[in-house]
């Protein structure tokens, strides 16, 4: 549950409304008792104007009658209807304007070692639209003389747990970056 909304604007309200004591208010408020009292005495907040929290479906009247009546009784927040928010969803991590010229390369390093990954995962590894992926598959890229394929890990388009991630989708062997280095030394 959030917290509650102008905790010190809702205190006067309450003090100014109702009869009920110093430590219940602050209880309510998530304030010190002393600070209420200083509320209450026109120490601080003076200009506050009160916040009524029964018009504002935080408080219900007869849970203040009730802890009037009662002033070991704590006031417990009403309900609400309004469904809690939700965290977002991670969006597409951003690549700076220095790194988005080396999409191709990664995009064409993909291509040459893992040619049964999908577009889509490609597109969500990289960043890239499909149309990108498909010009360079097909070596129709406005750009493409000057492509070369190049590790989309080592040019910061990716992490290497998202890689063998989508790898490992596509059913491809992966394998871990000390054999890869060392596949690469035994190239002529």
């Amino acid at each position: 549950m959030t917290d509650l909304l102008m905790p010190k604007a809702t205190a006067v309200w309450l003090i100014d409304n109702t009869a009920l004591t110093f430590s219940q208010i602050a209880d309510f408020c998530s304030l010190h008792d002393l600070e209420v009292q200083a509320i209450a005495d026109g120490d601080v907040g003076s200009g506050i104007r009160g916040y009524d929290p029964v018009l504002n479906k935080q408080l219900t009247q007869e849970e203040i009658q009730r802890c009037e009546a009662d002033e070991t009784a704590s006031l417990v927040r009403s309900t609400s209807v309004l469904p809690e928010p939700t965290n977002r969803t991670k969006g597409p991590t951003y690549i700076p304007l220095a790194k988005r010229g080396d999409k191709p390369d990664g995009i064409a390093w993909l291509v040459k070692h893992h040619p049964n990954m999908k577009d889509s995962a490609i597109s969500k590894l990289v960043g890239t639209t499909r149309d990108t992926i498909t010009k360079i598959r097909e070596r129709s890229h406005w750009n493409i003389a000057n492509i070369t394929a190049k590790h989309p890990v080592m040019l910061g388009l990716c992490t290497q747990v998202a890689l063998d991630e989508a790898i490992a989708k596509t059913g491809d062997d992966v394998k871990s970056p000390s054999e890869q280095v060392q596949g690469l030394s035994e190239l002529p």
